[in-house]
C-alpha cells in the first residue's frame, strides 16, 4: 500500500465529509476559521462581486448578482462531490488499483472512473473491484454517495424554504416604509393615517423577522447571498431600517411607548451583530449614517408629520450611542454583500414597488 497516498485520500474524504456535515446538518455556528465552504465562498464571491462592479447600470448588476446564490449552491455540491470522487480513486489507487479487468499500468484514471460509476451508483459493470480491500472500498464510496445524494437533494428545499419565509416578511415592508425602506417614512404614513398604535404590533412582528433571520442565516449561510426578489429591497437594508426605526422609539417620540422598540431593537442587534461574524463581513468603525445635520432635519420631517421627537442633548447622545452599536455591522454587511445601507427618509417622492406599473416591472428586468 502506498502510504502517504493512502494518508492524503483519506484526509481529503474526512474532510470533505466533515464540512459536509457542519455546513448541511449541524444546526449552530461553527467558528473555526479554516472550512472548506468558507474558502469555497471566498474564492467565489470575491471575482463575482468585483465582475459586478464593472456593470453601469444597477438593475443588470443586481440581476448578475442575484445568480451567485443558487449558483454557489450547485458549485459547492460540485465541490464536494469533485473532492469524495478524488479521495475514494486515490484509496483504490494506494490499495494497489485492483480492478477487473486489471490495469497493465495501474493509472489513476481507471481509479478515477471506477470511483465515479461507484458514486453515483451507475453501476456499469465494465470495471470492478478484485480483493476485500478494493470491494470495501467499493461497498463504502456506494453508500456515501447515496447518503451525499439524498442529504444534498434535501438541503435544497430547506434553504429556499428559509428564503421564501424571509422574503415574504421583507415583501411587506415596501407598503410601510417605501421602496428602499427608511424609517421615518413608516412613522410619516402611520402618524398620516392616525395609526400610531399599529407600531407596536409592526415592531413585535419584525422581531420575530429578526430572530428567525438570525436562525436561517446561521445553519445556512448560503441564504445570506440570496437577492431579493424586487428592486431596492435586501434583507440588509430591511435589518437596518428597523434598527433605525426601533433606535428613534427608543430614544423618545411624544406618544409611543417605548418597550417593544427596545426589544426590536435588541433582536435586531442580535441579528446584526452575530450575521457579521458568520458571514465574515468586516465591521465598518467609521460608519456613519446621520451626521448632525441631517438628524435636524430628519426631526424637522418627523415633525411637518405631526410627530413630536425628543430633543435634548442626552437625546442626541442616546442616539449616537444606539447608532454606534449597530451602524459598523450593517454597514460591513452592507460593503460586502453589496446590498446598500437604507437611508433614513426619502429626501424625494419614491413610488412604492407596489406602484410600479406592468410595464415599469418587465422594464425592470430587462
Amino acid at each position: 500500500m502506498k502510504l502517504p497516498a493512502f494518508l492524503l485520500s483519506a484526509f481529503v474524504l474526512a474532510a470533505v465529509l466533515w464540512d459536509a456535515f457542519e455546513t448541511v446538518v449541524l444546526p449552530r455556528t461553527v467558528s473555526r476559521r479554516l472550512r472548506l465552504t468558507r474558502v469555497y465562498f471566498g474564492f467565489t464571491w470575491k471575482p463575482w462581486s468585483r465582475a459586478a462592479a464593472m456593470f453601469r447600470t444597477e438593475r443588470r448588476r443586481e440581476r448578475f448578482l442575484a445568480i451567485f446564490g443558487p449558483l454557489s449552491l450547485l458549485g459547492l455540491a460540485g465541490v464536494w462531490a469533485l473532492g469524495l470522487l478524488l479521495g475514494f480513486a486515490g484509496l483504490q489507487w494506494s490499495a494497489g488499483s485492483n480492478l477487473r479487468p486489471l490495469s497493465a499500468t495501474g493509472r489513476f484514471i481507471d481509479d478515477l472512473y471506477m470511483s465515479g460509476t461507484t458514486f453515483f451508483t451507475l453501476g456499469l459493470g465494465d470495471v470492478q473491484p478484485v480483493g476485500h480491500v478494493a470491494r470495501l472500498i467499493t461497498v463504502a464510496e456506494a453508500g456515501t454517495g447515496f447518503a451525499f445524494l439524498a442529504i444534498v437533494i434535501a438541503y435544497f428545499p430547506v434553504l429556499y424554504q428559509s428564503f421564501s419565509r424571509r422574503e415574504a416578511q421583507l415583501t411587506l415592508l415596501d407598503a410601510w416604509a417605501g421602496s428602499p425602506p427608511a424609517a421615518v417614512e413608516v412613522l410619516r404614513r402611520l402618524a398620516a393615517r392616525n395609526e400610531l398604535d399599529a407600531l407596536q404590533s409592526f415592531l413585535k412582528d419584525w422581531e420575530y423577522w429578526c430572530s428567525e433571520l438570525l436562525e436561517s442565516h446561521i445553519s445556512y449561510p448560503a441564504v445570506a447571498y440570496f437577492r431579493s426578489q424586487h428592486q431596492r429591497q435586501s434583507w440588509v437594508s430591511a435589518l437596518a431600517t428597523i434598527l433605525d426605526l426601533s433606535s428613534l422609539v427608543e430614544v423618545g417620540l411624544d406618544g409611543v411607548p417605548t418597550w417593544q422598540a427596545h426589544v426590536t431593537f435588541a433582536m435586531a442587534r442580535h441579528a446584526a451583530v452575530d450575521l457579521t461574524q458568520v458571514l465574515h463581513a468586516d465591521p465598518d468603525p467609521a460608519a456613519d449614517r446621520l451626521s448632525d445635520v441631517d438628524l435636524e432635519e430628519l426631526r424637522h420631517q418627523m415633525e411637518s408629520a405631526g410627530l413630536t421627537p425628543a430633543r435634548s442633548p442626552e437625546a442626541d447622545r442616546r442616539l449616537l450611542d444606539l447608532r454606534r452599536s449597530y451602524e459598523p455591522y450593517v454597514s460591513g454587511l452592507a460593503r460586502g454583500l453589496m446590498m446598500p445601507t437604507p437611508p433614513w427618509w426619502h429626501r424625494q417622492a419614491v413610488r412604492d414597488n407596489w406602484e410600479v406599473s406592468p410595464k415599469s416591472v418587465a422594464g425592470a428586468h430587462l
